[in-house]
């Protein structure tokens, strides 16, 4: 069998930075950290424990975080983000099976590369390259 993808993420908009930590916090224990704007504003959602490197030592369980809409940016959306060894070949892969790549990687520091797209269900999904 060869390696899978896996979901290692999911994503999901806001309006109001610490009011969505608030609400998750809240309703769900989720352990949620507000980043600066070098990190674009980005929460981060602890849903799990993790390990040193901040991934879930629970198998199956994800963590996840939210992102400021904007009108610059296309589908905002909740969505998943999947596990890739090598970003360009994903997207290739993406666009020859008839999604949209939308736009080009972005570096996200510590982290890796990350890029968003289309499926053929118009539904957004997001790669990550670590």
């Amino acid at each position: 069998m060869s390696k899978t993808n896996p979901v290692v993420h999911f994503e999901m908009p806001y309006e109001d930075a610490k009011r969505v930590a608030d609400f998750y916090n809240k309703a769900f224990a989720w352990k949620m950290n507000l980043t600066n704007e070098a990190m674009g504003n980005y929460v981060t959602a602890q849903t799990t424990e993790t390990s040193d490197n901040n991934r879930s030592t629970t198998p199956g369980a994800i963590n996840g975080g939210f992102f400021q809409k904007s009108d610059s940016m296309p589908a905002q959306y909740p969505s998943v983000v999947i596990s890739v060894d090598d970003i360009q070949n994903a997207m290739k892969s993406v666009a020859d099976a008839g999604g949209k790549v939308l736009g080009e990687p972005m570096d996200i520091p510590g982290v890796g590369k990350y890029v968003s797209f289309m499926d053929s269900e118009g539904n957004r999904v997001s790669l990550l390259e670590v």
